[in-house]
Formats: structure tokens, sequence, C-alpha cells
């Protein structure tokens, strides 16, 4: 019997997306999207066995940051490893375009200090063959890809593109430089931009401790760009704000920018612990805006917002300290963690007090009531009795002693992890209550540095996922060098993961790639 479908996806528990039941049946597939739902379907050219398994839309992750990895990978993993079909990258206001040759340096250092991705790397791997952010696009378009993407244009390289050393000095803008953005930014979102995206955070900083550039835009500059995006009919504006005395009236500015142009909203939100309730105001602000006739969505992550530390990571309690830093680093791991054994070193290092001029790991990297060990597979809701703090006191010693002993764990390659924001009250209670808000969506995976279900019916796109929930697991973090000019990054593997379909294409076989590369560009995603 000739086959009826390019694929079949057979007898698998279907979660469509929707929160509705679920289903227990066949998917045919057949040039890209999906054909038919149904009992016993017909034959495909290719069958996946999926009894027993659950099959769900692919995943969409909207906060990442591959700007640099869609120029020289063709995947872009890790998050093309656990499920997700669609990125959206540009997020925080930071990237490589608009960019003149001269700002070039700029914003290597700005990409560098936000987001820990080496200078060699993005030397070596960057082909800047682009000036403009059409170019861009144009660029990372010729490139094949594993799974789809969406860039949004982020506000930093188009302000210093504009304004030159008086964005990244901090200036002002003026009516001419707004104007210039304002048509700058029509232009990126007629090309294909999904948007645009901006930061106010205090610990984004370039590597040489510079302030990130959109940290000085007043609200006509924001509104300007955001006008561009009118002024073309499409885009919708991302934005995350952390400053020193974090306040309602830091999130309600950008409702009334988007209000302005009828953009789409989305801005980072996470429990903080210095002010408690603000989460609860922003998402009652959120609801007063909608209810007004706003779109905004709160970007909630699904565990704790911080960062992982080990002796084979660029952050530890230790890595800052002089001895360190101008003998001890340079190492080979092994050398390295017979050095730390030595009890002159071991007792050199624990007088360290911590300072850093990194400000993320200057803020988090001693934080010993929130810092864990991660065993081998990764739990992102430890137990409080389990931190650095808890161990130290049960012990009679000092954190210090014990973070140390446990960097130097399994041959050095131990991992702690720190959970900074998000995880006050020692669970993810409040994460849970945000995330099952109708005006928050799951976000933040921080991919390419540092989900939302897309629906899955009849005539939609195939980008679908069949999982074995038994099996579905992460593993901890291992560090990979796989980047332009063997760079090291933070990679993370997840069990569980039967198929993975990009465009009715599988990407991944039982945690295996494939060859197949059918991601495309999404063009115009924030109309």
């Amino acid at each position: 019997m000739a086959a009826q479908f390019d694929r079949v996806i057979r007898g698998g528990t279907i979660a469509d997306g929707t929160g509705g039941d679920l289903l227990d049946a066949d998917i045919g597939i057949s040039d890209g999207v999906i054909a038919a739902i149904g009992k016993d379907l017909g034959a495909g050219r290719e069958e996946i066995g999926a009894k027993g398994l659950l099959v769900t839309p692919g995943f969409v992750d909207v906060h990442t940051h591959y700007d640099g990895q869609l120029t020289w990978s063709d995947r872009l993993t890790p998050s093309s490893n656990h499920g997700v079909t669609t990125v959206v990258t540009g997020n925080c206001g930071v990237g490589f375009a608009p960019c003149r040759e001269a700002d070039r340096e700029n914003l290597v250092r700005l990409m560098e200090g936000v987001e820990d991705i080496p200078e060699v790397v993005m030397a070596e791997g960057l082909p800047w063959d682009w000036n403009s952010f059409p170019d861009f696009l144009q660029s990372i378009e010729r490139k094949p890809h594993d799974i789809d993407y969406a860039v949004l244009l982020p506000h930093s390289p188009l302000r210093v593109f504009v304004m030159g050393e008086r964005a990244v000095r901090l200036e002002p803008a003026t009516e001419a430089d707004r104007a210039a953005m304002r048509q700058l930014t029509k232009e990126a979102m007629l090309a294909g931009a999904a948007g645009f995206g901006t930061s106010r955070n205090i610990l984004h900083q370039a590597s040489d401790g510079k302030p990130i550039p959109s940290m000085a835009a007043e609200e006509a500059e924001l509104t300007a760009i955001a006008m561009g995006m009118a002024d073309a009919g499409r885009g919708q504006m991302q934005a995350i704000t952390v400053t020193q005395d974090p306040r309602i009236e830091d999130f309600e500015l950008f409702h009334r920018v988007a209000r302005s142009a009828g953009r789409r909203l989305s801005y980072t939100l996470v429990p903080i612990e210095n002010r408690p309730r603000l989460w609860r105001e922003v998402m009652d602000s959120i609801r007063d805006e909608n209810a007004s006739g706003g779109d905004v969505k709160a970007q909630v992550f699904n565990r704790p917002v911080g960062i992982i530390l080990g002796l084979e990571t660029n952050h530890h309690a230790f890595s800052a300290h002089p001895l360190y830093v101008e003998r001890l680093s340079k190492l080979p791991l092994e050398q390295r963690v017979a050095e730390m054994q030595k009890p002159e070193v071991r007792a050199a290092l624990l007088g360290f007090d911590g300072r850093s001029a990194n400000p993320l790991a200057g803020a988090v990297g001693r934080l010993w009531n929130r810092m864990f060990p991660m065993g081998e597979t990764a739990n992102y809701e430890p137990d409080p009795s389990t931190s650095v703090a808890a161990q130290a006191a049960a012990k009679g010693v000092s954190p210090e002693s014990v973070a140390y002993d446990l960097l130097l764990e399994a041959g050095g390659r131990a991992k702690l992890l720190v959970a900074a924001t998000g995880y006050a009250k020692g669970n993810l209670d409040e994460i849970r209550e945000l995330l099952t808000s109708e005006n928050a969506v799951l976000a933040l995976g921080d991919g390419g540095a540092h989900y939302g279900l897309i629906c899955g019916r009849v005539g939609l796109k195939a980008d679908l996922n069949v999982i074995d929930l038994d099996r579905l697991k992460l593993s901890a973090p291992v560090v990979v060098r796989d980047l332009p000019a063997g760079g090291r990054r933070l990679t993370q593997e997840a069990a569980g993961y039967v198929a993975t379909l990009v465009a009715g294409e599988p990407i991944q076989r039982d945690g295996a790639p494939t060859d197949a590369r059918p991601g495309r560009m999404v063009r115009n995603a924030g109309i």
C-alpha cells in the first residue's frame, strides 16, 4: 500500500498545548505540516512509534541570546537538545547589528560582559558581513539551522549605531537621534525583525565595566523606537529592568511606551528578596493594563535565577583571588586541583574576601545560604538544608571551606548552583503561582549565553516532540569546548526526548542529532 503521509507518529498520547484532555491518536505529517490526527491513520514513508509516549508541540523559548551562534553554527544547542523548536534572540538589548566597523569592539565587549561570551570566540566566529540590521538577517539566513529562530532588534547596538561614543557615555538622545532610531526600527521590522529588545539592568555591563548603553535611554527615546514599530505595523517590545531600588514605576514606564504605539510588551519578572511584594504588584498592574486594552506578559523562569560555579566555569568563590588569577587558573584542571589540595594554597584562598570586578560574580558568588551542590542529575529545587551555609553550620566550619571542598569533588568537575533570586523561601511555590497566571509566559532559558507551547493541530506546522516521561530528566551541566577558537561553554543534556521534529523533519532521535537542518527565520513574528 502506498504511503499516505511523509511521516506518521503512531499511537502516542497527544497534549496539544491548549490545556484540553489528552488524546491517544496517530499524527500524519505531509509537506511539513500536520495533515491528520486520528486513530489508525494510513501509512507513512517513515513511522515513529509513540505508544506509551507523550507527543507535544515543539517548545518556543522567547528569551535567548543566539545572535552570535546563528552566524557560526548550524545547531542552536543546547536549546534544540531540549525539545525547543523555535527561539527568539536579540533579547536584553544586546546583539551585533546594526553595527559600523568602528563600533565592533564596543559590541563585543558588551556581549562579553553581559552574556559571558569570550571575546576570542566572537573574534574568530563572527563573519561581520553586515552593517545594517537587514544585512544581519540576510547573513544568518544564508546558513542552515536545525530549528527556527526569530530576531529582535537590540537597543544598545541601535543606540551606538546612531550616537557613536555618546551612547557609550550614556548621553541622552537628541531629537535627531530619536528620529534616526525610529526610522531604523521601521526598517528592521519591515526586513523581518520580530520586535525590539532593551535593558535597564544594573548588572548588565561591558567587560570593561561600562554600563549597557540602553541604560540611559529616556522614555522619549523608547517611545520613538516603539513608534518605529507602529510605523511598520509590526513588532513587539521585550525589556528587562533591574535597578538598585526596584519599583512598580520601572515596569509601568514600559506599559506607557507600548500603549502609545499599540505594541505588545513582555518583560522579565522574578520574585526578589528585598521587595517581596513587588512581583504581585507588577502582576496586578499587568492585569489592569490588559483590561484596558493592552497586551503585556511577564516572562517568568521556571527555576531560580542564578549562576553555576565550578573550577571549569568562569566564576566561583575564589576565582578573583590574585593567586588563582595569576597562577592557578592557567593550569590544566588536574594540576589545578592538585595545587588547591596543598594546605598552604588552601589557606591562602580561604582567606580571600571575595572581591570581584565582575558585578554578577561579586553579587552572587558568595551567597552561601543559596549555594547548593549539584549532583549527576540537576535539581533546581534543592532542600535548604543542603546549602553550603547549612552544611557549614552542621559541621561547625566556615562556609568558605565547605564550598572549597565541594569545588574539588569529581576531580574538580563538580558544580555549585547559586539560586540567587526566585528562591528566598527555599522552594518554587511563588514561581509556580506566577507561571499559572494567564498574564505570564515561560521564558528566560537564555540559550546562547548564560517554553511556552505552540499549538499543533491539523494544518499547522509540524513542530513536535515525542517524550518518554518516565525517562525525562536533566543531567548536571558540563563544560565543553565547541565554540570558535576552542571557546568553552556550559551545556546540559536531557534524557527522555525520543524525537524532536521541526517542519516535520526529525532533528534528533533518542538524544542524537540528525543531519536535518529545516530551521528557518520566523519573519514578522511580532505582528
